[in-house]
């Protein structure tokens, strides 16, 4: 096992160095990174250079990559173009508040991705099942910024109007009440359902698939031969080696459930990393592009590492010892 950590991790280093490379590169070539000293000053062409000298934008653009690395892995994230704050700073402030977004979806994710698709593949081709089945393929049909403006509109304009308890739409606390747990839980409620929903139905389709697979195997005629409970040949041989292939798509979805945050994050004014993301592309700032965009990529990296290690604490038939 730890041959196999130390190899990913070894994998893993010029993986991350090209991606960041990319990045610095196709950032580079979206804008102008001074934009946010010129739009709202008359700067000289002498205060411009000044300015690229500083920054050393005036260097070419992989002396500008190996720069921006340097100070990166010695600690340093420089500081945004745009607000003049310490990236690190920004990045610390606004990564908790999309943890606690994505635990919240994802906790519901699993709950009711697993559950109802147990549920419907035990159920199949019932009533239960055709609605689970035709909820599931809306749920992967809706685009993710439509369904939160459908969510705003019943669960906050018309639940006023009709003078129900209306849940709120932005931020994650009311200023005059401060950043309670209560605060925080109602106003996460209707960002995390828009960015559960889709995952949620794409899961409840993937389990019920592989329950489905599972359950006409012959390993589990035989236990049903031998005389052991259907619901002990569903829970113990059936569900452990449907939800094995699931450690994969978890470990896949985990960094572009992070990316999905940027739309829902805009749509609730969420401050999250979503929105600090947004926000900065569209001003070319590129120490805060490169700061969240090397999270998401460490993210991804460490992601598919967890999942290849749950696989053998989950199945004690994988093994990694030959690694």
């Amino acid at each position: 096992m730890l041959t196999l950590i130390v190899r990913r991790l070894l994998q893993a280093i010029p993986l991350i160095l090209l991606i960041s490379f990319v990045g610095f590169m196709v950032i580079q070539a979206t804008g102008d990174p001074l934009a946010a000293f010129t739009v709202e000053a008359d700067l000289t062409s002498d205060d411009i250079a000044r300015l690229k000298a500083k920054y050393g934008l005036d260097k070419p653009p992989p002396i500008q990559y190996l720069n921006w690395l340097k100070h990166m892995l010695t600690g340093d994230w420089g500081f945004s173009y745009y607000t003049r704050e310490a990236v690190f700073d920004m990045v610390m402030h606004r990564l908790p508040n999309t943890l606690i977004l994505m635990g919240f979806s994802y906790v519901a994710i699993l709950v009711l991705g697993v559950t109802l698709g147990v549920l419907s593949a035990v159920y199949q081709y019932t009533w239960f099942d055709h609605v689970v089945t035709g909820i599931s393929f809306l749920g992967i049909a809706a685009p993710s910024f439509w369904l939160a403006l459908m969510l705003i509109y019943l669960f906050a304009v018309q639940f006023m109007q009709w003078g129900l308890p209306s849940l709120p739409v932005s931020g994650m606390f009311e200023l005059e009440v401060g950043k309670t747990f209560a605060q925080v839980v109602e106003h996460v409620v209707l960002p995390g359902t828009a960015l559960a929903t889709v995952v949620t139905a794409r899961y409840i389709r993937f389990v019920r698939a592989e329950m489905l697979e599972k359950i006409n195997m012959d390993f589990v005629r035989t236990a049903r031969a031998k005389g052991v409970p259907r619901i002990t040949v569903l829970f113990k041989h059936v569900l452990p080696n449907a939800l094995l292939p699931l450690i994969t798509l978890i470990g896949l979805d985990i960094p572009n459930f992070m990316s999905g945050t940027i739309v829902i994050e805009t749509v609730f004014s969420w401050p999250g990393m979503g929105r600090l993301f947004w926000s900065a592309a569209e001003r070319t700032d590129i120490p805060v592009l490169m700061a969240t965009m090397m999270l998401v990529a460490v993210l991804t990296v460490s992601a598919q590492l967890l999942a290849d290690l749950f696989y053998g604490l989950v199945d004690p038939r994988i093994s990694y010892d030959d690694d």
